[in-house]
């Protein structure tokens, strides 16, 4: 679950803490957990600032807080300020723009090298899925687990998102699949091909942000094409 800190501050030395800030992005440069941070300024007073700092999970907001360049930062930031800050710590149970994220990271999990990680965090466990190319619908993260299994096992692959549109509960991607024929693939040995494939894909997320449905358009016959498996049909 992503979880968001807010850092509610006073001060009249804010260019200096904003040097600050400057100093601790580039210290903790590929070890700062944080996905996204912004500071707003009270426009009724001009020493007030609320700094909006989201990390993927609470863990990882904690491993943030344990560096050593985070600890030494802090103590540099209290003193620039005109009162100790305060901070509060929420769990985010709802952010469209976080079913965005999540359908990107779905994608991002899918063509990971190695072990398929686990997509309980990122799957709902009633999850199903539609797709014109499978007579029956998926249901279920296990179900879901082998169908990417099916296509991990024959390819090295990797997605490009290209554009998404997100609305409501639900997440449109286009993306573009680039991928080398590794491995059997529906009866076709490998080839060591580079294909490539365009889709498009609707996820609906449920209220605990995870992915509880999709729909997918893809281009699965031009992809038989470039692995030669319509080849005897054209003869």
């Amino acid at each position: 679950m992503t979880f968001v800190q807010l850092i509610d501050c006073k001060t009249s030395r804010f260019d200096e803490m904003n040097r600050l800030m400057d100093t601790w992005v580039e210290q903790t440069k590929g070890k700062r957990t944080a996905a996204h941070s912004v500071i707003g300024k009270d426009r009724s007073d001009a020493s007030h600032f609320v700094e909006i700092v989201e990390f993927p999970s609470y863990e990882e907001a904690m491993r943030n807080s344990k560096l050593p360049e985070t600890d030494r930062i802090f103590r540099e930031m209290v003193a620039l300020c005109d009162e100790t800050p305060t901070f509060t710590d929420l769990d985010v149970v709802r952010d469209e723009a976080l079913y965005a994220a999540t359908a990107r990271r779905f994608f991002e999990t899918a063509a990971v090298p190695g072990e398929l990680p686990p997509l309980d965090d990122l799957v709902a466990e009633d999850y199903r899925d539609h797709d014109p190319s499978n007579e029956q619908d998926t249901t279920g993260v296990d179900e879901l687990r082998r169908v990417v299994g099916t296509w991990r096992s024959g390819f090295d692959f990797g997605f490009v998102i290209e554009d998404q549109i997100s609305e409501g509960d639900r997440v449109c991607t286009r993306w573009t699949w680039n991928a080398t024929h590794t491995g059997d693939f529906m009866g076709l040995p490998a080839t060591g091909k580079r294909v490539v494939m365009t889709g498009v894909t609707i996820h609906r997320c449920g209220d605990d942000g995870r992915i509880a449905e999709a729909w997918w358009q893809y281009d699965r016959l031009g992809l038989m094409a470039q692995l030669g498996a319509l080849d005897a049909l054209e003869r």
